[in-house]
């Protein structure tokens, strides 16, 4: 009897291990066809004109393609690499193969659940059953202790129940062998000029290397947990803005799926038996748990955290003043806190957890700019974009969200003293401010003009003057807010 032809769809999965869909094939003895489709629409541009997949994703996009295919390889298989639409490519392979099945894990937002239903009925039209499986998260969605949509709307009600009533089910079992392709062009991997980018030049001043691949995450992992025992005071360090190893660095590879939750969860439970069991090693897990959530309040909600008006339906006039969007997303606002974090994002792709909330609320909550412009630069440019957590946290940060507060907003000046209080940050990312004491760093504009001339920093000419008023922006915001709360608050009063 001839084996079950299946073949694997990979998407942002990019592992062998912990990988559901190739176990359920390989415990069936079917021959196994594992595919990645390279979809175009995936480096078009955002509505507000943005890269899509800019180049420093794009790049660990196919360091990670790469890094499977290779893996693959020593597994005794490879990867079939196509670039097009998958609902056209995928059925074009399962009638040339004769494919019996298609496995793949699923994703939770619109243009990805829209790529699989066409597929599934381009599919069902040639008999061939298409087989989806959840795997983004610690928890697996039939455990859970609510339906999708009884999901909490408040992020702490989710993770009480979620921490008293589940469980995190052991990773898959990384395969020992796989069995070989047959014969066929397997395609070549593209290159960042057939995607319409150009190679990104990497910052001497980056945290990190990011190098794609399942491969390098798991050298992370090992490197952060284990050898360098950072784990032990991740609480302690996650605020920092400086350096490789003040937070994990997960999230890029976990974006792509080249590392696994449960995986990573796994880890801290062996550190916690072997080493050490403390408040950081449950806030490593408490940040996968805030993953979770973000990627099923998305199930629940569709299409709404795309909205202006985000979870919350709240009609704010946001202003898309492109001139001070400009100076926001280049580093030349007057702030050094939020100019040094936008200088590193546009220069390595990445920012700190700390950095991206300063510099949303500043955006938002001082300069009254349209939450969406700035979620869509991220999403250009941030090396871990994921969907769900960039979009829920923009929605949240913007006062929009489900699990909103009202108008909650980060106090610069504060936060700069906080975590960056002699300056060493921003001098890293604004060599202009390099000669400034601690004491000046973060309010340039303070400086007269003799120590302009003595710190070599003339404003409005090495440094930019401000381009708001810190309190003023913010009382003026606020008013706006509240105005669009109270008009939503009156749509729900009977009667009215």
């Amino acid at each position: 009897m001839a084996h079950k032809q299946v073949l694997i769809w990979y998407r942002n999965d990019l592992r062998v291990h912990d990988h559901e869909p190739l176990s359920a094939a390989l415990n069936l003895n079917a021959e196994i066809i594992p595919a990645y489709c390279f979809d175009p629409r995936q480096f078009g541009q955002t509505s507000y004109g943005f890269p899509k997949t800019g180049a420093f994703r794009a790049q660990f996009l196919l360091e990670s393609v790469e890094d499977l295919r290779q893996s693959l390889q020593q597994l005794g298989s490879d990867l079939i690499i196509r670039t097009g639409k998958p609902e056209t490519l995928i059925p074009e392979l399962v009638k040339t193969l004769k494919i019996d099945a298609v496995y793949y894990y699923q994703e939770a937002t619109s243009e990805e659940l829209r790529v699989e239903q066409r597929l599934k009925t381009a599919l069902n039209s040639l008999g061939v059953d298409l087989q989806s499986y959840w795997g983004a998260t610690l928890y697996s969605i039939p455990d859970l202790p609510f339906s999708i949509a009884e999901i909490p709307e408040v992020f702490t009600q989710f993770r009480k129940k979620v921490e008293n009533h589940c469980i995190v089910n052991p990773p898959f079992p990384s395969p020992q062998k796989l069995p070989p392709l047959p014969k066929l062009e397997l395609g070549i991997l593209p290159t960042l000029q057939d995607l319409g980018l150009e190679p990104p030049v990497v910052d001497f001043r980056a945290v990190l290397t990011f190098k794609g691949g399942e491969t390098t995450g798991l050298k992370r992992l090992n490197d952060y947990i284990w050898q360098q025992d950072c784990l032990k005071n991740y609480k302690e360090t996650r605020n920092g803005m400086l350096g490789a190893n003040y937070s994990s660095k997960f999230s890029a590879w976990l974006a792509l799926g080249c590392l696994s939750p449960r995986f990573i969860y796994n880890s801290v439970k062996k550190y916690e038996v072997q080493r050490i069991k403390n408040d950081s090693t449950y806030w490593l897990i408490f940040e996968l748990l805030w993953r979770d959530y973000f990627r099923l309040i998305a199930l629940k909600h569709g299409n709404k955290i795309f909205y202006s008006e985000g979870l919350r339906g709240l009609s704010v006039p946001w202003k898309e003043d492109l001139q001070q969007f400009e100076s926001w997303k280049t580093g030349m606002t007057g702030f050094p806190l939020i100019d040094a974090n936008m200088r590193e994002l546009a220069l390595t792709g990445f920012m700190s957890n700390r950095g991206r909330q300063n510099v949303a609320s500043f955006l938002t909550k001082n300069l009254g700019i349209h939450w969406k412009m700035g979620a869509e630069w991220f999403e250009s440019l941030l090396i871990d974009y994921d969907v769900c957590s960039n979009w829920g946290n923009w929605n949240y940060t913007a006062g929009v969200g489900n699990d909103a507060r009202g108008f909650r907003y980060f106090n610069i000046l504060k936060q700069s003293k906080d975590y960056d209080l002699n300056g060493d940050y921003v001098k890293h990312w604004l060599p202009e401010l390099s000669n400034l004491p601690p004491s000046k760093v973060h309010e340039p504009w303070s400086l007269i003009p003799v120590e302009q001339k003595r710190f070599g920093v003339i404003l409005g000419v090495d440094y930019p003057q401000p381009i708001v008023n810190l309190e003023k922006s913010v009382k003026a915001n606020q008013s706006i807010y509240e105005v669009a709360e109270r008009q939503r608050s009156t749509q729900f009063i009977p009667g009215k």
